[in-house]
């Protein structure tokens, strides 16, 4: 029988081999239940049927146990392993007989290993992770228990389990990489900015040296993501980022934030000109046009900064300030930056104010519409009323729509309030036409996100049934900016035709759209902006421009209005260029409700128009 109680390891024999690795086993894969269980089982046959079903039982768990455990010798020498470890490291088990366990070893596990095998021989349990390399060359990540193998109160080797945990690994580094960088562009994110912010803060006021946290904003991203789909907008965001990596001298030091917001560190500033400089090379990246599947697309960013004198402040309170200041930017126009100042920490609060307040207001019927005459300028008749809203605050009086509608964009407020516009201006035409004035259209701005809406013409009709106003007298008014997608604007401008809406291109010439595109959509009348009318009497370039857009435009079998009109000279040459109609202050400023209507009397089968023979 002591020939039936050796083991399948290379003619070592003892009971303490097998012991020791079932604890080992039981120690990485039982719980403590199931190895009392195998402990009673073990002892019960024992006493039954001796020593072959203790051989039988440990031959099985060494055959079959899912862990695979080498023999080591003291030596460090592979002496046995219980499987085939080539689906692990690659080499098969007569391979690894009698090498040392040190050559497949990664450089920076071998002192490490080495010690875990030394204490291990002087009678402790020990465990660690190495890292070794995989016979194709690619290293693996191991998770290693070691134990003594004692023969007769002597060490002779070493038991070795092993567990291959490259893939929990990998799985971890992606988690940790996930908490710290952003997915889709591979730059740090908010939390890994912030953390790293707080360190260049303290680096900052160690030194004494300014430091700048600018936050990046890109414009109309929202408008190129919804026209050209997210896919666009993700390949986009990538070039953008690189773009703005290779500006920064530190290219590390930008992260992405959320969507199409970013932000960067600027160290080591000399002075404010070092500050402007840096700034700007990044507004400066934009200027050539990226190009996404053939398609050349022009993009500008806003910068809000904030600058900590001495590292004296916290990185919230640096992000905040800079992103005060990038809001500040966006109101002012885009494209461009600005330094935080001590109001606009007031006007950030304003803005919340804002918002606030006009759910209020929406709800307790606050706005109300203003409604600016337009005229043909051949006969001087007024053809039309574009319909302004305003908001009569209980407290401020009369709101403009430059201090509430960028706030009622942003909170999406402005879908609600733009429904009601719509309504409020059918309405009251119908009401003026009941009252036998003039039958002429109003026309109304729609927003990009009401524009987005796929109901948009189930409201509009429902809107016309409930005033009974018909749908030749509404003109809808979109930006250039909206027909971007064309396919999408196609589509949608044809079900509002259909219904029998009128479709106007409200401020032509500012935006992204071209007569080349324009000549596919069902667009009626162009409005040429303010920007181009105003200086047509001095600026030769701008009268160019207006000229152009005439004829191009009647080449189309499309209306031209010009908006903004303020002289007697405007009128003259647009009138000379055949333009059909304008509107401006020249006319009639935007009027209430009450004074339009009374204007429509006076001039009820009229010439309108001031100084018009």
């Amino acid at each position: 029988m002591a020939e039936e109680g050796r083991s399948l390891v290379n003619g070592w024999s003892n009971d303490g081999l097998w012991l020791a690795g079932i604890a080992g086993i039981a120690a990485l894969t039982a719980s403590a239940a199931s190895l009392g269980w195998i402990f009673s089982r073990k002892r019960y046959r024992t006493e039954q049927s001796g020593p072959v079903y203790q051989w039988e039982l440990l031959n099985s768990l060494y055959t079959h146990s899912p862990i695979a455990f080498a023999v080591i010798d003291r030596h460090g020498r592979f002496m046995d392993i219980n499987r085939d470890p080539s689906d692990m490291v690659g080499y098969g088990k007569e391979e690894l007989n009698g090498i040392s366990f040190e050559t497949m070893l990664a450089d920076e596990s071998r002192e490490q290993t080495r010690l875990v095998f030394q204490r291990t021989l002087q009678g402790e349990t020990c465990s660690r992770e190495i890292k070794v390399i995989h016979k194709q060359g690619h290293a693996i990540d191991l998770n290693i228990h070691t134990s003594p193998l004692v023969r007769r109160n002597r060490t002779i080797g070493i038991l070795v389990f092993i567990e291959d945990i490259s893939d929990r690994k990998r799985s971890l580094e992606r988690i940790r990489y996930m908490a710290y960088y952003d997915d889709m562009t591979g730059l740090p994110n908010r939390q890994f900015f912030m953390n790293r912010l707080e360190e260049r803060l303290l680096s900052a006021k160690e030194s004494g040296r300014p430091l700048a946290v600018c936050y990046i904003d890109v414009d109309h991203f929202k408008l190129i993501n919804a026209s050209f789909g997210r896919d666009f907008g993700d390949m986009l965001l990538l070039q953008i980022a690189e773009r703005l990596s290779r500006s920064l001298s530190v290219p590390g030091d930008l992260a992405r934030m959320e969507g199409d917001e970013f932000a960067a560190c600027l160290e080591s500033l000399e002075n404010a000109d070092d500050i402007s400089r840096r700034v700007n090379a990044l507004i400066s990246v934009m200027k050539e046009p990226f190009e996404l599947n053939g398609v050349p697309v022009h993009v500008t960013v806003s910068i809000g900064v904030s600058v900590s004198p001495d590292g004296s402040d916290d990185a919230a309170t640096m992000l905040k300030r800079a992103d005060a200041a990038l809001h500040r930017v966006k109101v002012n126009g885009k494209n461009d930056y600005l330094l935080h100042s001590g109001d606009m920490d007031h006007i950030a609060i304003e803005k919340l104010t804002i918002q606030h307040e006009m759910h209020r207001a929406l709800k307790n019927k606050e706005f109300v519409l203003h409604y600016q005459p337009q005229y043909d300028l051949a006969s001087g008749q007024i053809v039309g009323m574009e319909a302004l809203v305003r908001w009569q605050h209980p407290e401020r009086g009369l709101v403009s729509p430059g201090e509430f509608i960028p706030a009622a964009e942003e909170s999406g407020l402005i879908v609600p309030l733009g429904e009601w516009v719509i309504e409020e201006a059918c309405r009251q035409n119908k009401a003026w036409q009941d009252e036998g004035l003039l039958n002429i259209p109003v026309s109304v701005n729609l927003s990009f996100r009401q524009f987005s809406q796929r109901n948009l013409t189930g409201k509009i009709s429902e809107i016309l049934r409930q005033t009974g106003l018909h749908p030749r007298y509404l003109e809808l008014e979109i930006t250039e900016s909206m027909t971007m997608d064309v396919e999408r604007a196609s589509q949608y401008l044809k079900e509002l035709t259909d219904l029998g809406v009128n479709i106007s291109i409200d401020d032509f010439g500012t935006g992204y759209s071209s007569f080349h595109y324009l000549k596919n959509l069902p667009i009626a009348r162009l409005k040429i902006d303010r920007s181009f009318v105003r200086d047509i009497e001095q600026d030769p370039g701008d009268a160019a421009i207006v000229a152009a857009i005439i004829s191009m435009a009647h080449n189309l079998q499309m209306q031209v209005i010009a908006e903004g009109v303020e002289t007697k000279d405007q009128v003259h040459f647009l009138r000379s260029h055949r333009c059909d109609e304008m509107q401006g202050y020249f006319g009639s400023p935007p009027l209430s409700s009450s004074g339009a209507q009374d204007l429509l009397l006076e001039k009820l089968n009229r010439p309108a128009l001031p100084n018009y023979h």
